[in-house]
């Protein structure tokens, strides 16, 4: 009675999504507006750090309790390899999170103007470092995001930190991550704003987008399976195979 329905949680990701990268992304293009001519500084990132945080904070404790607050295809499909997500709603959900990536990404040129596109718009880029070093820095950005996501939803985590932790996780990753490759550490982030920026003329290296897609889908599955070597114990094999035995029977 009080489960949400098909529709009502694709839409909280399709949302969530769309609110991270509207104000997440859009800092990006919003500081290089206010900045000028001035050149980045650490402060810079500091506070684009905490724009992502933040919303991620209040999307946890806004979606959470309604779609689970994936907003991120590395988190679904995670989830989903380790047995705690139904592989039947996957699609849906990268889906919508990939919608909602690209209606935010829409609306950071609908409230700071064509300049948002003229300025990059947030798009992810690793430059001209080499791939390795690229696909390395997501993918470790990645796993911390998602092993952390792992840890505060575990049956022994302390209730009600989740949208805190996931957050201050989320600022903390970027810091290191992004001087190499923006830090995107999500490929629903990574896709929408490129997607965008084509459709409005500027440039976009799709080329490096499947160092981006790849990189975080693989840290974000590994650290679902390494989160759950470390933490299982014997009550949790017996809860995952009475909860198989129960999807089967539904089925």
């Amino acid at each position: 009675m009080d489960d949400n329905r098909t529709w009502q949680r694709l839409a909280a990701e399709f949302l969530g999504t769309a609110f991270l990268v509207f104000v997440g992304v859009g800092s990006v293009p919003a500081f290089a507006l206010v900045r000028g001519d001035a050149p980045f500084a650490p402060a810079d990132l500091g506070f684009i750090s905490l724009a992502f945080g933040t919303i991620v904070v209040a999307t946890v404790y806004v979606f959470g309790y309604i779609s689970g607050n994936h907003i991120n295809p590395a988190v679904t499909l995670a989830l989903a390899v380790t047995g705690k997500f139904a592989w039947r709603d996957v699609p849906g959900y990268v889906v919508a999170q990939l919608l909602g990536a690209t209606v935010g990404a829409f609306a950071i040129v609908g409230a700071l103007g064509p300049q948002a596109s003229e300025l990059g718009l947030g798009v992810a880029s690793y430059g001209d470092i080499p791939i390795w070093q690229a696909f390395t820095a997501e993918f470790l950005g990645t796993f911390l995001l998602v092993f952390t996501v792992f840890g505060v939803i575990h049956r022994k985590a302390a209730p009600g930190f989740a949208g805190l932790v996931i957050g201050l996780v989320v600022f903390a990753a970027i810091i290191p991550v992004a001087p190499a490759t923006g830090a995107s550490i999500n490929p629903a982030r990574t896709t929408g704003p490129m997607l965008v920026q084509q459709l409005l003329g500027g440039t976009v290296q799709w080329e490096q987008w499947p160092v981006y897609v790849i990189a975080e889908l693989a840290g974000g599955v590994l650290a679902g399976l390494a989160f759950g070597l470390v933490s299982r114990t014997r009550a949790d094999r017996t809860t995952l195979t009475e909860a198989l035995v129960e999807e089967e029977a539904r089925a």
